[in-house]
């Protein structure tokens, strides 16, 4: 491919910092660039605990451990989202009520949320899409109020905010990615974030494994044993490392990614404009931390001659989502209604490539390859 959708950014650092691991002797969890991580996302973002995971998954299945997830509990989550937000929740036996995107975006509706909720309900899984924010306020009112737990599905939202708050802060936990694709990476990677205390010193001994191996460690225990159930949650110091060289770089990369996002914009506006696609609507609540470029095409046919046509001046867009409430593994159980809005981003949402090193004159080539599109298709 001549521009292809996504290119990995080395800032410099990662293979030097690895090799400082290796030296060290300790390249297993929680070594020096472990925590040198989790001190730089607490103290940017203020959150009260980070821990590294092998991926935002792990994350996520923490949460639901966490949380006390059991056969019958009942989940709202979005429909339009990655397998992984659900798939935590169901291998604890949860219910999952899929709820709605918006109309104008594809982030979780608020509106009939109080309606989803039943005697059953136990937590809503939040979904910052394309790192913008959800309604944070109405989603924990409505939480509050019916006693639920919110955990932000934040994958896309490093670096991101919602009226100044930092996305991931809000709920009462957060799951991020560091997956190849994310602002900030680690090939695979992923992080949970803790900001009610009352999880902390449980999801230290969930990622043991079930042990509070990490109480051991700290002296606090003259010995460690199996006092919980848990998985192998955290990643390797080496991950940590080329991690930390990312998060070094961080304001660097946003500064190079949203100047990227802002040029994608001014070149595609008067499309928009002409009513021939929608960009993304940028809530007045939420930031843009330039994640992710996309288009809402007028239907799945405009969509595909798009993609296919990008493709063929060697430029690879994709598509995103399938609604879970309509993939095969889900609809046999699925009781709810129509979710139109989530079926909508599903036909219609076109990504364009998006990474630190795309150039200035990749980005006038993708946009003249639209604009030429739009000219032969024209009525």
């Amino acid at each position: 491919m001549k521009i292809p959708f996504n290119k990995p950014y080395l800032s410099g650092n990662e293979t030097r910092y690895i090799a400082d691991a290796v030296q060290s002797g300790k390249i297993s969890g929680d070594g020096l660039f472990t925590q040198k991580c989790h001190h730089f996302f607490e103290q940017r973002y203020g959150f009260k605990k980070c821990l590294l995971t092998t991926s935002c998954t792990d994350a996520l299945e923490m949460a639901a451990i966490l949380i006390d997830i059991k056969a019958g509990d009942e989940v709202i989550i979005p429909s339009y989202t990655f397998v992984s937000t659900v798939n935590a929740f169901v291998l604890r036996g949860a219910k999952i009520i899929f709820a709605d995107s918006c109309a104008n975006h594809p982030n979780l509706d608020v509106h009939p949320l109080e309606s989803l909720i039943t005697p059953k309900t136990k937590a809503i899984v939040v979904v910052h899409y394309a790192g913008m924010a959800c309604d944070m306020d109405a989603v924990m009112q409505i939480a509050n109020l019916n006693h639920l737990f919110v955990i932000e599905d934040a994958a896309q939202a490093i670096d991101s905010y919602y009226n100044d708050r930092p996305l991931g802060s809000i709920g009462h936990l957060a799951a991020f990615s560091f997956h190849e694709t994310k602002n900030i990476i680690s090939g695979e990677g992923g992080m949970l974030v803790i900001n009610d205390e009352q999880f902390i010193d449980r999801a230290e001994i969930i990622r043991e494994k079930g042990t509070n191996r990490s109480q051991f460690f700290r002296g606090e225990v003259d010995k460690y044993g199996w006092v919980d159930i848990g998985s192998s949650f955290l990643p390797s110091d080496l991950i940590a490392a080329f991690l930390f060289a990312q998060c070094e770089s961080l304001d660097r990369i946003q500064q190079q990614r949203k100047r990227i996002w802002d040029l994608y914009e001014s070149r595609l506006r008067q499309f928009a404009e002409q009513g021939c696609f929608e960009l993304p609507n940028l809530p007045a609540y939420a930031t843009n931390n330039a994640h992710m470029m996309y288009l809402v095409c007028k239907n799945l046919e405009q969509r595909t001659a798009l993609i296919n046509h990008l493709k063929e001046a060697g430029i690879y867009a994709v598509f995103h989502y399938l609604s879970l409430h309509r993939s095969p593994y889900y609809t046999p159980q699925y009781e709810g209604g129509d979710l139109p809005h989530a079926d909508r981003f599903t036909d219609c949402l076109l990504r364009l490539p998006m990474f630190f090193e795309l150039r200035d004159e990749d980005v006038h080539d993708i946009c003249d390859c639209i604009a030429t599109w739009i000219q032969q298709n024209s009525d």
